[in-house]
């Protein structure tokens, strides 16, 4: 073994992209990506019965489908700048 660790399996989800901040708000999962390896332990290849703790055991990078853009900031931003303004306006 080369050492070198497998990609892990991903999570494909649709959502929506915030076209001012960029952040993706997911609706839902509509798939996972097998890695198809027997080091990871999100794939279908890796046996049920291995216990090794140097398997991998998270998801990878998830896979972002933009199913509609909003030309806008997202929620949390939003909320984030409207508290910056209020704060300014305190003279803090």
């Amino acid at each position: 073994m080369c050492g070198l660790q497998p990609e892990p399996s991903s999570l494909s989800r649709d959502g929506t992209r915030w076209a001012r901040c960029g952040h993706f708000q997911r609706h839902m999962i509509n798939a996972i990506v097998d890695c198809s390896s027997s080091r990871c332990t999100k794939s279908l290849r890796h046996p049920r019965t291995c216990q090794d703790p140097h398997c991998i055991q998270i998801f990878g990078d998830e896979i972002q489908n933009d199913i509609d853009t909003v030309d806008e900031y997202c929620w949390a931003c939003r909320s984030a700048l409207e508290r910056a303004a209020r704060q300014q306006a305190q003279g803090r």
